[in-house]
């Protein structure tokens, strides 16, 4: 085992469902600062619109009705949107015990915040390489949805892990 497969299997005595929400409440916390970096280069004028190569183009689910945003308005709405999910007490009232229902909600957040990486990897690559060799936070985060089956495999499309094609 690796140390991040060490790293993202729970101990013993911890319900897995805590342990995933925790693992991802830390991911979105962390992700905050490619958003942060993200700032420098990625604005309403160069990235019109929350995209990821030529193939796709995101929705924002923050509004009404989902619709285009700028990819960093989209990123800062998503982290947003991912924080207020996470810490409400209507879906996760305890931090000890998870109900499945809640649970259920973690794949969306994770599809959601991986197209943040998705978009600085084709979009922003030096950006996206220098807070990835820092923290390898993609790397951690595709590990972690992969190994919790949190993602289609098809949706993986930044080649970080050693079995993915670019």
């Amino acid at each position: 085992a690796t140390i991040l497969d060490l790293i993202l299997t729970p101990p013993p005595d911890l319900d897995d469902g805590v342990w995933k929400y925790e693992h991802l409440r830390q991911f979105c916390l962390q992700l905050n600062g490619l958003a942060f970096m993200l700032q420098e280069e990625c604005n309403p004028e160069t990235c019109i619109q929350m995209t990821a190569t030529e193939q796709w183009i995101f929705l924002c689910a923050a509004h009404k009705n989902p619709k285009e945003c700028s990819a960093i308005d989209y990123t800062r709405h998503t982290l947003d949107g991912a924080a207020s999910l996470l810490n409400s007490n209507k879906y996760f009232p305890s931090r000890i015990n998870i109900k499945e229902s809640s649970l259920s909600k973690l794949g969306s957040v994770c599809r959601r915040v991986y197209r943040i990486f998705s978009h600085a990897y084709f979009h922003h690559r030096q950006l996206f390489d220098e807070f990835e060799n820092s923290t390898h936070l993609c790397k951690r985060f595709t590990t972690y949805v992969t190994k919790y089956n949190l993602m289609a495999q098809e949706h993986l499309i930044v080649p970080i892990l050693p079995n993915q094609q670019s």
